[in-house]
C-alpha cells in the first residue's frame, strides 16, 4: 500500500454517508443492492481435565466456524440482523463455552480476516473497470498509527529475589525510548489530510486487487519506515466508484454494496456468509 495525501477521491463517497447507525452510514448509499457479510468466528476445543502452570487449559485443536455453527448449538437462528450478543446472551467480549470442550471467541470488530477478504476482492475485482486502481482507508486512531501505542515490559521473580537491576531498568528505558522514537517517526510519516468520514477520520492508501486477493498481504504490508500495517481497510472503493466495501471499527461484519450483480455474486458464495440488507436498515 502507498500512502495517498488526495483524499479528495473520497468526496463523492462522503457525500453519499447515510444516516447515522445505519447500514448506508457505513458503506454509503445510493447503490443498487448491499451485503452483509459476517465475520468468521475463532473456536478452540480445550482439554478441560488440567490446566497449565498459569491456570488456563490445554488447547487441543482450533477451528474456523460460521455464525450458523454458534447458533446449530445455542438453538438460535442467523439471518440478516442477528447480533452476536443475541446469539450467545453474553453482553460483554468474553467466550462462549459448550458442554464438549468447545469454546467460541467474538468475531472480531473493526478486522476482516484477510482470506475473506481474499474471497471478496474476486467479486469486487470483476465489478469494476478499475481492479488496478483501489483506494484504502484506514481509521487514524487505531493504537499503533497514531502515536499512542504502549510499550509493556515484565519479568517474573520469586518472591525473594529482588527487582530488577540497573542493567535491567536501563535496557527497558532503552527500549521505551526506542518505542518512542518508532511511534513519532510513524506519526510524521502519516502526517497530513484526512478522509473526514461522518464519526471516523481516515488515513488513505492506494492499492489494487492483485494485492488485496493474496491473504498474506498483511504480512508485508508496512507504512512509514517500515511499520507494519496491521489492519484491514474500513473503507474501500475502487477509482470507477462502481461500488464500496465497509469494515466498521465496532463492528463484527463487513458491508459491501454496489451493482445487483456483485451482491448477487457475494450472497451466491459458499465460502462466505452473507446476507442481503438495505442502507436504510438500522446496524442493530
Amino acid at each position: 500500500m502507498e500512502l495517498l495525501t488526495d483524499v479528495r477521491r473520497g468526496d463523492w463517497l462522503v457525500r453519499r454517508a447515510g444516516a447515522w447507525s445505519t447500514i448506508g452510514g457505513v458503506v454509503g448509499t445510493g447503490f443498487t443492492a448491499c451485503a452483509r457479510v459476517l465475520h468468521p468466528v475463532t473456536a478452540h476445543r480445550d482439554d478441560r481435565s488440567t490446566t497449565d502452570r498459569w491456570g488456563e487449559h490445554p488447547v487441543l485443536e482450533t477451528a474456523t466456524w460460521r455464525w450458523a455453527d454458534v447458533a446449530a448449538r445455542t438453538g438460535g437462528t442467523v439471518d440478516a440482523r442477528t447480533r452476536w450478543d443475541r446469539l450467545t446472551g453474553l453482553d460483554d467480549e468474553s467466550d462462549l463455552p459448550f458442554p464438549d470442550g468447545w469454546r467460541a471467541e467474538p468475531p472480531q470488530e473493526g478486522w476482516l480476516d484477510p482470506s475473506v477478504l481474499a474471497v471478496l476482492i474476486g467479486h469486487l475485482a470483476a465489478a469494476t473497470s478499475t481492479p488496478d486502481d483501489l483506494v484504502a482507508g484506514i481509521w487514524d486512531g487505531w493504537g499503533d498509527l497514531d502515536g499512542s501505542g504502549m510499550l509493556v515490559v515484565g519479568w517474573q521473580r520469586s518472591d525473594d529475589e529482588p527487582g530488577p537491576t540497573h542493567a535491567e531498568r536501563v535496557a527497558m528505558q532503552a527500549d521505551a525510548d526506542r518505542r518512542r522514537a518508532e511511534q513519532d517517526a510513524l506519526v510524521a510519516a502519516l502526517a497530513g489530510p484526512r478522509l473526514q468520514w461522518p464519526g471516523r477520520d481516515l488515513i488513505c492508501f492506494a492499492t489494487n486487487a492483485s494485492e488485496l486477493a493474496d491473504p498474506t498481504w498483511t504480512d508485508r504490508a508496512t507504512v512509514g519506515d517500515g511499520h507494519p500495517l496491521r489492519h484491514t481497510p474500513q473503507l474501500l472503493w475502487p477509482g470507477d466508484r462502481a461500488w464500496a466495501m465497509a469494515t466498521e471499527i465496532d463492528l463484527d461484519s463487513t458491508m459491501v454494496a454496489g451493482s445487483r450483480a456483485l451482491v448477487e455474486a457475494i450472497l451466491g458464495d459458499p465460502r462466505l456468509e452473507a446476507f442481503e440488507v438495505h442502507e436504510d436498515d438500522p446496524l442493530g
